[in-house]
């Protein structure tokens, strides 16, 4: 058997929501980082990891990045969510070159090129698929600090969110262990919540009540037009919100199954978290 014991692992997306959960799960179990992103001096990533410069949209800039590379971890979108990136082919031929042996793929809620280049590429993969991230509740920071409010529309939809070091952490295991080739990994939370129930979980770790404003569904529209967002996004919002999907809604063991632990409660993430909801 190949000894792959001095191999890196490549995290792209480094510096975003989830590629610091994955490279922070590496470093826990005491695997080399080497962490991708456009702008080195702002990485602001934990020491023991080697941050080096690339560019998912050009993909000969990881050549180097790839050079003694066993772990692959990819994000499917470039320069803004929304926009899939076309450059999954290179991405893959530049991989099998430099013999990385498994990628993850973090899927961004429906097929991409990138992908499906992977899927075909012959390396092994595994796709995370994880449903509404905890740290979206952030959104909802600055409406609390300064009115102790939360003003969201169906309030009553449902979801099983999921802690972003849980996806970090599914990431790290099918990234450094074997029996994960071709697994297509739902990741989700331990309970299904309300936006009343995450309200409320926020008061609890702040220490301080919150109301709840239900806006009606053009208020809504009205706030998220007036925040720039385009309308595909406004129309996505409207219809997951409006009719969550079952996926989205339905929990699941994959956590415990792939990691040995169980998956991270809202409550767990909104104490870490309590400090950004205080004024």
């Amino acid at each position: 058997m190949t000894n792959h014991t001095n191999r890196t692992h490549l995290v792209t997306g480094a510096t975003g929501t989830v590629g610091r959960q994955v490279v922070a799960e590496l470093l826990r179990l005491g695997r080399p980082v080497r962490a991708l992103t456009r702008d080195p001096a702002r990485a602001a990533l934990p020491d023991g990891v080697e941050v080096v410069r690339g560019d998912l949209t050009d993909p000969d800039t990881l050549r180097a990045a790839l050079d003694g590379v066993i772990g692959l971890h990819l994000i499917t979108f470039g320069d803004a969510y929304f926009t899939p990136l076309e450059t999954g082919p290179r991405i893959v031929e530049l991989a099998r070159e430099a013999g990385v042996r498994r990628i993850t793929v973090l899927n961004g809620g429906g097929p991409t090129p990138l992908e499906d280049a992977v899927r075909a590429g012959g390396i092994e993969w595994t796709v995370l698929m994880p449903v509404e991230f905890m740290g979206n509740a952030l959104e909802w920071a600055d409406g609390i600090r300064a009115a102790d409010e939360v003003r969201e529309p169906f309030t009553g939809r449902l979801s099983a969110m999921v802690h972003e070091g849980d996806i970090g952490a599914v990431a790290a295991v099918a990234l450094t262990e074997d029996g994960h080739a071709g697994q297509e990994y739902v990741i989700t939370g331990p309970e299904v919540l309300t936006v009343r129930d995450k309200a409320q979980a926020i008061a609890a770790a702040r220490g301080r009540e919150i109301r709840l404003v239900e806006l009606s569904e053009a208020e809504a529209v009205e706030r998220w037009r007036a925040e720039g967002r385009p309308q595909d996004v406004i129309d996505f919002l409207l219809e997951v919100y409006g009719d969550t999907p079952e996926v989205g809604r339905t929990v699941l063991g994959t956590v415990e199954k792939v990691t040995g632990r169980p998956a991270r409660t809202f409550a767990q993430w909104a104490r870490a978290n309590a400090a950004a909801f205080r004024a």
